[in-house]
């Protein structure tokens, strides 16, 4: 999470703290945490050093338009001429559109979220409109980076887009899931005069049949380099184990170069431990050719890595470095891991030599609030939370995630699925297959490619062409990693798409497993996809007029299975190597089974927010090893039920529980394989607590309590301290206490929520059929629980969180923000920038400066740019610079400022035929003059008079506003 953000220092008060302070009463109860909760780091994660150098976060100073707005029509002659030329995209893609009444918003930035739930919209996307809409940032770049190499990155815009730089389409966008890395450096500007970026997203484009959100919705960048650099995705290291123990690490390295002339340079390798200690190094000699690539390519031998897993993520540091002149011109930093894989048809995955059951689960890209636009920290702890489940893998369902998630995974232990979203092998869409496979190559993670999931020609020959290239694409990128395909039919007919991947990828159908690998035992079988139970936490029975689903694991559509069944078909058969339930959190959209006026969908493990179900404990009772595990579900809170049977699940995984009711044995039962203990338990109040038992001893207590009314309101965070560089966010989970400080999971009280040293950027409770905005400072409880997701402003010292609820004492939460920065190219203002001059030649004799060229003669002028000196006269003259504005709607209501900050040569300054400011000396200076309210077209009119000799002329930019 911390990697590109530098600390600037930590208070020892700061440091010391181990939890935040909270309100008088709660800390006695602060550290019970309820186990549906998730569970706290409790401390700042460590910084981790860039990958990239050359990155400048691009995330601050947009501004953002809802809606189209449709180019205006051209006409005549001229203004057709004109609209044809690079650099004059007409209407919002303009260099000069008046955007000063649009939104300023910060990326990442989902705008559909922030949509109303509606009944006649899309049930797939969560009943929210998308739409099309509008994003622009102007940015001034430094005169000392003209020469280098610049290249914008747009990390995520839903879903397709055309993006403009100062006027000029540079990129067309076919997917949301795909960055786009453009080369800016022909048409950029340096000094004063600004560079405009616009874009147009549009979120109508269906890629997916879930929530997909709309707009910027994934960190964007800015890589300033020198001309010969290394490209980005440009080292590709793969560890390579050898027959004696010892590992080659062949180290490839792609370089560019966007200079006029050859470069030479010379290319190092240098690979560190976590101590950063030196155990292997090389270097080459590295030259490329103007606008042209070269790969320099070195192997460096490492003895005897430790071993990267999900148990032990062990990573290493590949240092790669362009040296020119001695000095390190550009570098990169690679997390290496090392570790072999391998696929057996008969006894499943093996990691570093071993049998390992792949436990995955399927995730979507959004989440309570923030919808997909989900800031970097938050990525690291769903990455978190998962592990708590106990899986050991995630398939990003169904398109490439974002790199922060991938960097989570990598340094958390969580294998990857890595998914292509569109099933094309034309150019077009291959290059999203390339792209990814270039940025994720390196990754320990990523085990597996995938290139497909459920399409109609899966099982056709078409489709084992298709899959057949897309596979080929791969290979000659990564040779190391197998492919797959998630098929959900079509896997016996005569030719389709399992027949052209290395594993042969599963979506239910779990009754075709034995008969598959039967007919097929020299093939590698997963289920990439499985379960799809379905459940609404805090809910205990399956009740259609409130619109809930049982959490007793009893209720899966036609095609899937519950999470008991569905372990049970894979946990058995040692050749299905890998299981991949649908899904690990709840996601907006997709609400089968359920209908209106539910919104999201009910199959997670965790909902929304990533509180537990039922099927949390569960998963944890089947997939957690090295831990006892013991759960009781329900809740003990059941006023109006005294001593009517309730159905009790005790899921574990020891030898033998025992039941007791306010210290009453209620029996004792062995553990069966795939089965979870159940209960039927006549209700009283007071504390029902299992005991869990391993060779005789107890090993495990888990209890529930009735709870009593609601007498504190609690504030859990997941760390103590934030980064107060503007850009951290954590989750903050709210519950409701009584007067014993035990949770009350029936709650549904509405909290409202204040903040002072940073702003709530979402709020959510894992309720489907819950409508309320989950963009404000409000949210009810649902089942106890409620989230909140919180930032810092930058500079800011502490963060203060209060909560109240109505009859109950404020509860308030402090954070100490730790001082740290991002390295960021500074927002411009939203001014108007005056690009466009025209002047006559030098004259002996000083022109009229109140005279008014009609346009079409205007045009015919000599073009004159800022921040370029026009050439000396031969004798002492004069020249007129004029240029045309129409004032943009602020200007235009309450007058402005003209300011050109910087002119040489002596000159005056006319508006309109009125001279408003003078310059006497030849020397650099700014003029500023006040232009007065008005909404027509004005003529900004320069008279300079320069020496013979002596070039003159508008030198740095001019602005208005």
């Amino acid at each position: 999470m911390i990697d590109r953000r530098m600390f600037i220092g930590v208070s020892a008060s700061a440091a010391a703290i181990g939890m935040p302070r909270l309100a008088h009463g709660e800390a006695a109860s602060a550290n019970r945490l309820t186990p549906d909760m998730p569970v706290p780091l409790g401390h700042l994660a460590s910084p981790v050093p860039p990958a990239d150098p050359s990155l400048y976060a691009f995330n601050h100073g947009w501004l953002f338009h809802e809606g189209d707005l449709p180019f205006p029509a051209v006409r005549g002659n001229d203004q057709t001429y004109s609209a044809t030329k690079a650099g004059n995209a007409q209407g919002a893609a303009g260099i000069d559109y008046d955007d000063s009444d649009w939104s300023a918003v910060r990326l990442p930035h989902d705008w559909a979220i922030a949509h109303p739930i509606e009944s006649d919209q899309n049930d797939a996307f969560g009943y929210r409109r998308r739409g099309i809409g509008w994003y622009r940032r102007y940015v001034v770049l430094p005169q000392d980076w003209h020469g280098q190499y610049l290249e914008l990155q747009l990390g995520g815009m839903a879903n397709n887009a055309t993006v403009w730089f100062n006027g000029i389409p540079v990129a067309h966008s076919l997917s949301g899931y795909v960055q786009q890395n453009i080369d800016v450096t022909p048409y950029a500007r340096f000094g004063d005069e600004p560079n405009t970026i616009a874009i147009r997203v549009d979120g109508d484009v269906m890629e997916g049949w879930w929530y997909e959100g709309a707009g910027l919705y994934r960190e964007c960048w800015l890589a300033v380099r020198p001309a010969l650099h290394i490209v980005t995705d440009g080292v590709h290291a793969t560890p390579q184990p050898q027959p004696d123990g010892a590992w080659r690490l062949p180290v490839e390295v792609t370089l560019n170069n966007a200079g006029a002339v050859a470069g030479e340079g010379t290319v190092e390798a240098v690979l560190q431990d976590a101590d950063g200690r030196t155990l292997a190094q090389a270097s080459v000699a590295a030259s490329a050719a103007p606008l042209d690539t070269s790969t320099a390519s070195m192997t460096l031998s490492v003895p005897n890595p430790l071993l990267w897993s999900p148990e032990s993520p062990t990573l290493y540091a590949l240092q790669t470095r362009l040296v020119r002149d001695g000095k390190v011109v550009d570098s990169r930093r690679t997390e290496i891991g090392f570790r072999t894989t391998r696929f057996d048809p008969a006894t499943g995955f093996h990691l570093n030599g071993k049998p390992v059951k792949i436990k995955g689960v399927c995730i979507h890209h959004d989440h309570a609030g923030v919808g997909v636009g989900i800031p970097a920290a938050l990525l690291e702890w769903r990455v978190r939370r998962l592990k708590q489940i106990g899986a050991n893998a995630i398939r990003f369902a169904h398109a490439t995630p974002a790199a922060a998630l991938l960097d989570a995974c990598d340094r958390l232990g969580m294998m990857v699925m890595d998914e292509n979203r569109h099933f094309d092998p034309s150019p077009d869409y291959l290059a999203h297959v390339t792209w990814m496979v270039r940025r994720d190559r390196n990754r320990p993670s990523v085990i597996l490619w995938s290139v497909l999931n459920e399409e109609p020609m899966q099982g056709t020959e078409q489709g084992y062409e298709m899959v057949r290239r897309l596979a080929g694409a791969i290979r000659a990128l990564d040779d190391t990693r197998p492919i797959t395909a998630a098929m959900n039919d079509g896997m016996f007919t005569p030719k389709n798409g399992a027949d052209a991947v290395d594993v042969v990828g599963f979506n239910y159908k779990h009754n075709w497993y034995d008969r598959y690998h039967a007919a097929h035992p020299d093939r590698p079988l997963i289920s990439t996809e499985d379960t799809s139970a379905v459940m609404t936490r805090g809910e205990w029975a399956t009740d259609t007029a409130r619109n809930v689903l049982t959490s007793y694991d009893t209720e899966a559509p036609e095609w899937g299975l519950t999470h008991h069944e569905s372990w049970q078909m894979i946990g058995s058969r040692p050749f299905i190597a890998a299981t991949f339930v649908w899904t690990g959190f709840d996601y907006h959209g997709e609400p089968t089974p359920l209908p209106w006026p539910a919104a999201s969908s009910s199959f997670g493990i965790l909902d929304l927010c990533g509180f537990a179900k039922m099927a949390y404990h569960l998963r944890r009772a089947q997939w957690v090893e090295d831990a006892p595990v013991l759960a009781i579900g329900p809740h003990w809170n059941w006023a109006g039920r005294e001593g009517q049977p309730i159905k009790v699940m005790t899921p574990g995984n020891l030898e033998e529980v025992a039941l007791f009711l306010n210290g009453k044995p209620l029996g004792r039962q062995a553990s069966k394989p795939f089965v979870t203990p159940e209960w039927q338990v006549p209700f009283a109040p007071g504390k029902l607590e299992a005991v869990g038992y391993t060779s005789g001893r107890e090993v495990a207590r888990f209890a529930v309590e009735t709870a009593g009314r609601p007498a504190t309101l609690r504030l859990t965070p997941d760390r103590p301290m934030m980064l107060g560089d503007g850009d951290d966010v954590q989750p903050i989970s709210v519950d409701l206490l009584d007067a014993e400080g035990r949770h009350v999971p029936t709650a549904t009280d509405r909290v409202t929520f204040g903040i002072e040293g940073g702003e709530i950027i979402g709020v959510g409770n894992g309720d489907p059929n819950d409508h309320d905005p989950e963009q404000g400072n409000t949210r009810k409880l649902f089942a106890g629980f409620a989230q909140v997701l919180v930032r810092p402003f930058a500079g800011a010292k502490q963060l203060v969180l209060t909560a109240r609820v109505a009859g109950l004492p404020a509860t308030r939460v402090a954070f100490p923000l730790v001082a740290a920065r991002t390295r960021d190219v500074a927002a411009t203002p939203a001014v108007h920038h005056l690009t466009e001059w025209r002047r006559p030649p030098f004259a002996a004799k000083a022109p009229d400066p109140r005279e008014i060229y009609p346009e079409q003669q205007w045009r015919a002028l000599g073009y004159v740019r800022t921040g370029r000196l026009e050439e000396a006269p031969a004798e002492h003259g004069f020249a007129l610079i004029q240029g045309r504005f129409v004032p943009r709607r602020s200007v235009a209501a309450h007058g402005g400022t003209l300011r050109l900050a910087g002119v040489i040569g002596r000159a005056e300054l006319w508006v309109d035929g009125v001279k408003l400011a003078t310059k006497t000396d030849r020397a650099e200076a700014p003029m500023v003059a006040t232009l007065p309210a008005g909404n027509q077209e004005r003529v900004v009119t320069l008279l300079l008079e320069a020496d013979a000799g002596e070039a003159a002329g508008l030198s740095r930019g001019v602005a208005i506003w």
